[in-house]
């Protein structure tokens, strides 16, 4: 099962760290792919769940354990000029990603094969799926 921290997080959610490029390091450090913000503005990428927070570039967009949530239409249209893992969903029940994984909505229902989003939130089973995307991503281990 593919395991994903949920924005940078791996015991409980950190609001002051979250998609910060460090937080983000960190997660992948310990072994974990992570979920980021992404958005797209002003010429320049940044990182950030409600705002553009943290300026990045591409190259750090660039790596094969990122699940890069485009926050804005231009970030989904300037990702795809590069080879960024890339999704969006707005309330849609699934998406594809970028590279034809499954994404569910957190409030759906998991199916086999998805990858599965705060599912602890939801009391739901993670069982089938092909990952599970989560705040408490270590208690998935």
């Amino acid at each position: 099962m593919i395991l994903i921290s949920h924005r940078g997080n791996l015991n409980g959610k950190n609001p002051d760290r979250e998609n910060s490029p460090s937080y983000i390091l960190e997660a992948l450090e310990k072994g974990y792919d992570v979920e980021i913000d992404v958005w797209f503005s002003d010429g320049k990428f940044w990182l950030g769940h409600d705002k553009p927070q943290y300026e990045t570039d591409y190259k750090f967009l660039i790596n094969e354990k990122l699940w890069c949530h485009a926050k804005n239409v231009d970030a989904l249209f300037e990702m795809k000029k590069y080879v960024i893992h890339y999704f969006w969903h707005e309330n849609d029940e699934f998406t594809l990603t970028s590279k034809n994984y499954i994404w569910a909505y957190p409030t759906k229902e998991n199916k086999p094969g998805t990858i599965s989003v705060l599912p602890e939130t939801f009391n739901q089973s993670v069982e089938g799926c092909k990952g599970v995307c989560s705040d408490y991503i270590e208690s998935y281990k």
